[in-house]
């Protein structure tokens, strides 16, 4: 840089533009570090002469020393920055400090250079071992499964990875990303990729790289039919795998976890206790270490396929049993938060320091979380309320930013250099604690950002202004965050409605627009007058005047289409990101899909939206057109939470909502400042509480302990696997893992005992109903049960009913034409049977006074037909009788110092201090009846009894026996609030079986068309299986219940998948 150069570069800094100051900072930077060999006297005298002009006098003394300054050079200061050299890097360059990165290329990685943590990874896959991986998002640890792939493409074309992923949205993503990145010459009928999720399946048994979701994984693992397949499996990589802590769906990942045989590599963000999880997933390690060195020893003569196995194996590197932990906590991007208020129709947007959401007590019971991280910025404004609150506390001078060790006269101050910073902060803050909490109590108050209240409909009504404000600060691309599907779709709109609005006023405004309208009518009515004229005439000027008329009115034609272009501050669009062409070869794929006209006209102003009941196109023509630039704005639920790749520079909380959790807000802000893509991620709250928000930034992410692993269709699925199976001992080896290893139980040795009798009283049950023989063989109507296990217990329920002959006795056919077919009254009966079976969906008490006067739909289901009910409280009748008892057994094992010890002031009541109470002697178990029930419930009058009732089984339950009501196979035909309303049941089943139009059972059972949508292709899909099922175990397909399920499922396929 030259010194006029820098001279015009200072006179901008004292303009107060402060980023010509960064930039010529960052380039000091670049030179100090990464070319320092190369400098000269001469050049850095002149870096040092630079640094003097901004007031850095001793960084420029540490580059360059100097003598005393010449009378000439005096009034250079007069383009200070005004602040020490430590505290402007730190408060102006967080976002450029360098890493510690490594330079030295890995052979094995030729578009970038890995960190260290990234070549531990490789080392796993090399190594065949097993692996944790935690690191926040956008850290780059996704890679490593697509280097896993890459590896076992090139072994041989036999060896085959799974991809785990836990919504279909990201199955998607990650099919596209292995279309992009693989190639390979296979033999006929093979493929690089395979698909397979409930409603999609592709190539599933014939790739090498198999994506999909953890239920259908389970399948094929549980499925005696695919053993040789799953002998294939080299790699199995679990993505999102925090979803093993979840309430719906956790034990299926907890299944595959425990019976992959091959190495697996586990990734996530947000793990609390990844050592936890590493030991377990250790241990199950060591047990098929076990297995596979037992089939070794075993007689050769029975094993000599296995054998042959191995000996192939070999050849593309044996399995490892180890599982390492990977374990990075660096977030590469920092993220600030920002609290949105409304003040006079203007909007507020306060900084929030993470430290603001602490409280003395907090402080006390869980001290700093670990996860509260600040960005240097951050800890200089830290750093100045510690001294605003304590200023003549000495060690604030030790920690004054041109004091700090780590910063002290040094020209570039590393990453590392402000992490120790604030390191030492948080210490300091830690001090105050033992020396004077009020002081720490004052710093906290000062760091809260002062909020205005405002009602929340005056929020929505000014979210457009908002997302404007947004924009003129240049926060966006942003994704707005709501758990309200209905507010999804109808904050997008509100935009568009707003942009329009502001088009139309601009328009009728603008008067050059309003003279060319007048200036076109006057020219084309002056054409028409004389056109016939100058048409007969043969005057050589006449005609040419003719033309030049022509030639003005296209002239004035094309002036006013550019004047009707939509205007820029009407639109979000990049025009630089998609040309036209492209955007239109992109939205054609929404035509004919729901509700595509009214997305393709948000797209066209760069508007969009995401949830889960979108139809897959329409979810990845918003997912491209924004990674494109196109779209800039997207409103979403958590859909987006779960590793799709949307990068943003900004992720804005518009409502708070139940669902709205530790784990759900690092998911949802883990999309801002993605690596790559921006400098520092923005996170702002816009209508949430401030108490939501502390809770939020404090609270740690719920630790993995593992969901209640068994249920009685798993145990009948495992009874069938070891049947049915070729290879034994492999069979037997998956269900013992199950049955031994769940994390549930992983050093709890009551839980496992536990566990072991719930098998024991599933089997007695699975006996005692006819699916299994005195030899726990599985019989009758165990495979339809099995292959509906997604829908316990309403599986059991209907083979109850078939075997009392229900079904058979409703479905008696008529003879058209020959052929059998079913009356209006039967189908409608058995929509309503199987709805209650299948088809549950609960409508609130309140429901029956909103319902409309003039609806298409019933809306609510009628009764169960009487003998159907009969059938189902007999059914429960059997199930109260069989798991009562295992209630009573398992009490014994519940943790008395925990059941006798009241909540909150745990106060032992079981001592000897309280022997002589009569309220404790009426408590303690033993007496009356009470050797199982909860101390709590016997205030209430409960006995061990009333244990068998669903009602009051989870109020009653020894709460440290980790047991349920839903781990017990009842089917409750009612339900009840806890006023003792009754909820009803939603006819949607049979609404659309009767007038066969998803809008209007959308509009009349207050449903989204998505959601009216995936229930009826839900209840179909299951009416499918249960035909197939029947088909195959009666082996007739002329039975009448057979035929009566065909022509019901033909019916709801016909209506629901024709043109929309």
């Amino acid at each position: 840089m030259s010194e006029t150069g820098a001279l015009i570069c200072i006179s901008e800094a004292e303009s107060k533009d402060i980023n010509v100051v960064i930039q010529m900072m960052k380039r000091i930077h670049i030179l100090h570090e990464k070319y320092s060999e190369l400098l000269q006297k001469t050049h850095r005298q002149k870096l040092a002469k630079y640094l003097k002009y901004i007031g850095f006098d001793n960084l420029a003394h540490t580059l360059c020393p100097q003598g005393k300054e010449s009378g000439a050079e005096k009034d250079i200061y007069k383009y200070s920055v005004h602040m020490g050299a430590a505290r402007f890097q730190l408060t102006h360059m967080g976002p450029y400090l360098f890493r510690e990165e490594r330079s030295d290329p890995d052979p094995r990685l030729h578009h970038f250079i890995p960190d260290t943590w990234q070549r531990e990874l490789l080392d796993v896959v090399d190594n065949n071992e097993s692996a944790v991986i935690v690191a926040p998002t956008s850290s780059g640890k996704t890679y490593a499964s697509y280097y896993c792939m890459g590896k076992v493409l090139q072994e041989s074309n036999d060896g085959v990875v799974v991809y785990v992923a836990p919504t279909k949205a990201l199955v998607n993503q990650v099919v596209g990303t292995v279309y992009n990145l693989f190639t390979k010459a296979l033999p006929k009928g093979s493929v690089v990729c395979g698909v397979f999720t409930r409603d999609y399946r592709h190539d599933t048994l014939n790739c090498q790289i198999l994506v999909t979701v953890p239920q259908c994984l389970e399948i094929l693992l549980l499925s005696p039919h695919y053993q040789k397949w799953t002998e294939r499996i080299r790699y199995v990589i679990f993505d999102e795998v925090h979803c093993l802590g979840g309430e719906v769906g956790a034990e299926v990942w907890e299944h595959l976890l425990v019976m992959i045989r091959c190495p697996f590599l586990a990734l996530s963000a947000t793990i609390s206790n990844p050592e936890h999880l590493t030991e377990w997933l250790a241990l199950v390690k060591g047990y098929w270490q076990r297995v596979e060195s037992t089939m070794e020893n075993a007689d050769p003569s029975r094993n000599a396929l296995k054998s042959s196995k191995r000996q192939q194996r070999a050849r593309v590197g044996k399995p490892s049993y180890k599982v390492r932990l990977v374990w990075y906590k660096e977030r590469y991007n920092d993220l600030e938060k920002y609290v949105c208020s409304l003040k006079d129709n203007d909007f507020v947007i306060a900084h929030y320091h993470p430290c603001a959401a602490l409280t003395v007590n907090h402080i006390e019971k869980y001290g700093v979380p670990a996860d509260l991280r600040f960005s240097p910025r951050e800890s200089i404004l830290l750093y100045d309320a510690m001294v605003h609150i304590w200023p003549e506390r000495s060690r604030m001078q030790e920690l004054e930013p041109e004091e700090f060790s780590c910063f002290k006269n040094k020209v570039v101050i590393m990453r590392t250099d402000a992490k120790k910073y604030e390191e030492e902060l948080k210490k300091e803050m830690l001090s105050w604690m033992q020396l004077d909490p009020g002081k720490v109590n004052q710093l906290l108050q000062y760091l809260k950002p002062q909020t205005f209240d405002s009602a929340r409909i005056e929020k929505e009504r000014m979210f457009p202004c908002f997302v404007e404000k947004l924009k003129e600060m240049d926060r966006l691309p942003a994704i707005f965050f709501s758990f309200n599907i209905h507010s999804v779709e109808r904050s997008a709109s509100r935009l568009l409605t707003n942009m329009l609005t502001r088009q139309y006023t601009h328009s009728h405004n603008s008067e050059g627009e309003k003279n060319l309208n007048r200036k076109l009518e006057k020219a084309i009515k002056s054409q028409r007058r004389t056109y016939a004229a100058y048409l007969h005439s043969n005057s050589t000027a006449r005609i040419q005047r003719l033309i030049l008329w022509d030639a003005e009115i296209k002239e004035i034609k094309k002036s006013l289409k550019k004047s009707k272009e939509v205007p820029p501050d009407c639109t979000y669009v990049d025009r630089a990101g998609v040309d036209s062409e492209t955007f239109r070869k992109i939205v054609s794929r929404l035509r004919w899909t729901r509700g595509g006209s009214n997305l393709i006209r948000l797209l066209q102003r760069g508007i969009g939206y995401h949830h889960g009941l979108m139809e897959y196109k329409q979810r990845q023509v918003v997912e491209t057109l924004f990674r494109l630039k196109h779209v800039k704005v997207v409103t979403a639920t958590s859909s987006l939470a779960l590793g799709i790749n949307m990068p943003c520079k900004t992720v804005v909380f518009t409502e708070d909502s139940v669902y709205l959790d530790a784990l759900n807000f690092r998911q949802m802000s883990g999309r801002a400042g993605r690596r790559g893509e921006d400098l520092i991620g923005s996170v702002i709250f816009y209508d949430i509480p401030l108490p939501k928000i502390d809770r939020l930034l404090k609270s740690d992410v719920p630790k993995l302990k593992g969901q209640f692993p068994l249920n009685i269709t798993l145990v009948l699925r495992l009874m069938l696997l070891v049947a049915k199976a070729d290879d034994k001992e492999d069979a037997k080896a998956k269900a013992l893992s199950l049955l031994q290893y769940s994390l549930m139980s992983f050093k709890q040795p009551k839980v496992k005992c536990m566990l072991k009798f719930y098998f024991i009283y599933s089997l007695q049950f699975l006996v005692r109903e006819g699916y299994l023989n005195q030899e726990c063989v599985p019989i009758g109507y165990a495979g339809l049960v099995s292959h509906l296990h997604y829908h316990e217990p309403s599986n059991f329920a209907l083979v109850s009913m078939l075997v009392k002959g229900l079904f058979h006795k409703l479905c008696v056919p008529v003879i058209v034409d020959g052929k059998k077919t079913f009356s209006e009254d039967v189908m409608e009966t058995l929509v309503v049977v199987l709805a209650h079976l299948f088809g549950k969906r609960y409508l609130p008490p309140c429901a029956k006074k909103f319902k409309k006067l003039f609806s298409h739909s019933m809306v609510f289901l009628r009764p169960l037909p009487e003998d159907f009910a009969a059938a189902v409280k007999q059914y429960n009748a059997r199930v109260r009788k069989n798991f009562g008892s295992f209630l009573l057994t398992v009490s014994k094992l519940a943790d008395g110092s925990q059941e006798y010890r009241l909540p909150l002031s745990e106060i032992d009541f079981s001592g000897t201090e309280c022997e002589d109470s009569e309220l404790v002697s009426h408590l303690m178990p033993g007496t009356e009846s009470r050797s199982a029930v909860s101390p709590f419930a016997c205030l209430s009058n409960i006995t061990d009894q009333d244990l068998f009732g669903v009602h009051v089984t989870n109020d009653a339950i020894l709460r440290t026996l980790n047991v349920d009501v839903s781990n017990i196979p009842l089917l409750c035909l009612n339900k009840w609030d806890q006023s003792g309303r009754k909820y009803f049941l939603n006819a949607y089943a049979l609404d659309f079986y009767k007038h066969g139009s998803l809008s209007t059972l959308a509009s009349d059972n207050w449903l989204n068309m998505g959601d009216a949508f995936h229930l009826i292709r839900d209840f179909t899909l299951t009416i499918q299986s249960i035909r197939i099922s029947l088909s195959e175990l009666c082996g007739d397909e002329d039975d009448n219940v057979v035929l009566a399920l065909q022509q019901l499922s033909d019916a709801f396929s016909k209506k629901l998948w024709k043109r929309r």
